[in-house]
């Protein structure tokens, strides 16, 4: 039988370790109460800080905000115009002021009026995602939803930076970042 092997129970006693050589001054190895195990998290992790993609979102919330006021003074500029403009009798025959004439003013200015209620929201909204909820969080899914939509539709050329955004807006908030930042818990 050998003596040497050091986890042998029926061996001669081992002399002490050295202190320094992996065991703390002043306490022999074995001694003590056994390290408790690892506290476990259950559910998913509390964001503390807004994650990247709802950021990201909110500022794509703010850049339509400030499309929305180009929107708004173009609207109300070409509502001016076309008002100004149809008193003047030497535009009667320009068919391309006349495509433009069709429209009503009152069209035009109700455009003005929908164009800044719709920016006023997006900035609402913006506000809102540091103390929102899910409500917040939803609004925002359906207001980007909507927004792509109407940039498809009535303005093409120019709605396509808004269908762009609206849509990365949408994704960003309705995706498991945007769900656990609305709904972690507030203290």
């Amino acid at each position: 039988m050998s003596y040497g092997d050091p986890n042998n129970p029926y061996g001669a006693p081992q002399a002490p370790q050295q202190p320094g050589y992996g065991y703390p001054q002043g306490q022999a190895p074995g001694y003590g109460y056994p390290q408790a195990p690892p506290v476990q998290q259950y559910g998913a992790p509390v964001p503390e800080t807004m994650p990247g993609n709802v950021s990201a979102a909110r500022v794509m919330l703010w850049v339509i905000v400030g499309l929305q006021v180009l929107g708004v003074a173009l609207f109300a500029f070409s509502a001016a115009t076309v008002n100004a403009a149809k008193k003047d009798n030497t535009l009667k025959d320009d068919a391309a002021f006349q495509r433009l004439a069709d429209y009503s003013t009152g069209m035009l200015w109700a455009l003005v009026l929908f164009a800044l209620a719709w920016g006023v929201f997006a900035a609402v909204l913006a506000v809102k995602f540091n103390t929102g909820r899910n409500g917040v969080r939803v609004t925002t899914m359906v207001y980007g939803i909507i927004t792509a939509i109407l940039g498809l539709y009535p303005f093409i050329i120019v709605g396509l930076v808004h269908t762009v955004l609206a849509i990365l807006i949408a994704c960003f908030v309705g995706g498991s970042k945007g769900a656990a930042w609305f709904n972690r818990p507030r203290y």
